[in-house]
């Protein structure tokens, strides 16, 4: 499949490339303190409800108040219009037991050691302690954020967090760094529908451990603080299954899919009040976002990063591709997604369920669900053993963020094509003219498919420069694409080879081993499988070896031009920082969870998140055959495994 939209570039005739960006049409770590740091009791951490404050709230609980002197009953499933949230608090955990927490993500949010073994923090994130006094009426109440989506291609309507519960935002007295702390499996919201607002166990250890483990590898993500058990709570689901709730955390939950809702109820001021929100509340400002590209119809490589500062009120660009502060926004929304789907790319990581409502404002990795990391080199592999049409594939990953993107852009679009007029009182109040409207469609249209030529670029460009960072390499040249990246991912593929497992190993390489044909076909061992060679393409083990070896040997010449002939120890430790030892595979999840849930085990979930957070050492201090079980082999039955949505 040959990528039509990019064949003017000589640069990228890659096959496999190609595929993972055909369909894009035009239709990281969060702030970690310095170490010097100490961090604050719970109770001290600063507390702020921005999102509350400044965006409309359930008209029927309009206070928390009104929220708190409801029955808990009343709180559940319903239609919420005019509102982007409800008050709402969390359903009471009895005996709640708090199974794991992540040390990283304790220290980013500036909490102090020792936090986790107070009563307070147990009960927080239980669900059982609320910051907000009843009889003075005072402090921060909790919500559940309402949004729509569009799931597998079509509208589904309202959604909104039907399990999730906010408590808070909190600010990491050393970084600044403001975060919202939410509980997924809280209990009923307006926003449940049919469920329970409930969430089993084993979900619930997958995101758990997931989420500071893509933060491991430096990909955008939520982040998850800790993990507890309710033991009281029996959740039917396949079965009937523990609940558990996990505490997570991100700089904002804002997703596509809040957009989408307001788009479909034809709200047009409340889109410009999120709006405005985002850039001055969840970005940093007007002036952070991306000034105007000199040609946005052929992004360069030079304008990779574009400079900021722009004044709000400044329109940039050509007649008729005019960019207001909106269409600043509306790019800087798509240059983050870019950035983290390419980072998906680059380590295989498969999310399975890319809906609008999984699509992150900040281009975080949001909502796990049926994930995982591709064991054996598949393209068309998901997760998701209900994506019949392989939708969210892996190959599929950059195209349908993309398209979810688009629907943000006709969301925005009127605020895009009104270019000048965008402040214009008339415009603000009533809207688009007829006589407007035919050039207000042309200069959306314009921009958007302009967006999209600069969302490829800045994928392509992060996908390159991963990629680069992970075959050892400190240049990038033309034929990279073609004679590395495309030709090892086609024979990773065509003789089912592990795909993390072969950039770590490849990190331990010299050149010595590769300084002759024999030598070549010797060292192409050490990526097969324990049991050889386990494709059913009618390939021998023989004729594998040879295709690996000559792979190896273009490898070796462009190390060589980067690195000379005698640095093979410095060239392993920078390979070793950005290809992991561990990752958390579908069939280690699935034998934490059996050891948690049916076996009891506990101390397995505090050696699984020590790994999880440092993914690139060599040993973590724990169980050392565990270890190297986890990080070796992948069992037979236990590759390219698939999951359900239901959690």
């Amino acid at each position: 499949m040959i990528l039509r939209a990019l064949s003017h570039r000589p640069r990228l005739p890659s096959m496999r490339i190609a595929q993972m960006t055909s369909l894009l049409t035009n239709s990281a770590t969060n702030g970690a303190s310095d170490g010097s740091f100490a961090g604050v009791s719970l109770q001290d951490l600063p507390k702020s409800n921005t999102f509350t404050a400044n965006l409309p709230s359930d008209p029927q609980f309009k206070t928390p108040s009104d929220s708190h002197r409801a029955a808990r009953g009343d709180l559940g499933p319903r239609m919420v219009k005019g509102a982007l949230y409800t008050y709402v608090r969390p359903e009471e955990t009895e005996d709640p037991e708090l199974l794991g927490v992540s040390w990283i993500a304790m220290k980013d949010i500036g909490l102090v050691d020792g936090q986790e073994n107070t009563e307070e923090f147990k009960e927080t994130v239980a669900g059982n302690k609320i910051f907000w006094d009843n009889k003075t009426e005072e402090g921060i109440y909790p919500w559940a954020q309402c949004y729509g989506g569009w799931q597998f291609g079509s509208w589904a309507g309202q959604l909104g967090d039907g399990r999730a519960i906010s408590l808070f935002e909190s600010k990491n007295p050393s970084t600044n760094t403001r975060y919202e702390i939410q509980l997924k499996g809280a209990g009923k919201t307006p926003y449940s529908r049919f469920a329970d607002g409930k969430a089993v166990l084993r979900s619930s250890i997958r995101e758990f451990i997931v989420s500071e483990a893509l933060n491991g590898l430096h990909i955008p993500t939520t982040r998850a603080l800790s993990l507890t058990l309710a033991p009281k709570s029996k959740v039917r689901r396949e079965r009937l299954e523990p609940g558990a709730i996990v505490a997570r955390f991100a700089q904002s939950w804002l997703r596509i899919g809040t957009f989408d809702i307001i788009r479909a109820r034809g709200d047009r001021t409340l889109v410009r009040t999120l709006a405005n929100y985002l850039a001055e509340h969840v970005y940093p400002g007007w002036e952070s976002l991306p000034s105007a590209l000199e040609d946005p119809s052929k992004p360069t490589y030079s304008a990779i990063n574009p400079p900021s500062g722009v004044p709000a009120d400044k329109v940039q660009g050509a007649e008729g591709i005019e960019e207001n502060r909106y269409t600043r926004l509306y790019r800087a929304i798509c240059r983050k997604n870019a950035l983290t789907v390419a980072a998906w790319q680059a380590y295989a990581f498969t999310n399975g369920v890319l809906n609008t409502d999984n699509t992150s404002l900040l281009g975080l990795s949001l909502d796990f669900g049926p994930f995982a990391f591709l064991d054996n080199f598949d393209p068309s592999y998901t997760p998701n053993h209900d994506d019949h049409a392989l939708r969210y594939s892996y190959k599929n990953q950059p195209s349908i963020i993309w398209w979810n993107l688009v629907r943000l852009g006709e969301t925005l679009g009127e605020l895009i094509g009104s270019g000048a007029k965008v402040d214009e009182e008339t415009f603000v109040e009533q809207g688009v003219t007829e006589s407007f409207a035919p050039e207000l469609i042309k200069r959306a249209e314009t921009v958007i498919g302009n967006v999209g030529e600069e969302y490829k670029t800045i994928f392509l460009n992060e996908y390159s420069r991963l990629m680069s960072a992970r075959l050892g390499l400190v240049s990038e040249q033309e034929s990279d694409f073609k004679e590395l990246f495309s030709e090892l991912l086609d024979t990773l593929e065509a003789l089912e080879l592990d795909f993390n497992h072969f950039f770590r190993r490849l990190s331990t390489v010299t050149l010595s081993d590769l300084s002759t044909p024999n030598s070549r076909i010797e060292k192409a061992s050490i990526f097969f499988h324990s049991e050889g060679m386990t494709t059913t393409s009618g390939v021998t083990e023989s004729a594998g070896k040879e295709r690996v070896a000559a792979w190896l040997e273009k490898w070796a010449t462009r190390v060589k031009q980067d690195w000379g002939e005698d640095r093979d120890v410095e060239r392993e430790a920078a390979m070793k920082k950005v290809n992991p030892k561990f990752i958390p595979r579908s069939w280690v999840l699935d034998e934490i969870i059996q050891r948690v849930e049916h076996q009891g085990e506990r101390d397995v979930l505090k050696r699984a998140m020590a790994m999880a957070e440092h993914p690139f050492e060599e040993s973590w201090g724990g169980d050392r055959e565990e270890e190297e079980r986890w990080c070796g082999d992948v069992p037979r039955e236990g590759r390219m495994m698939q999951c359900s949505c239901s959690s």
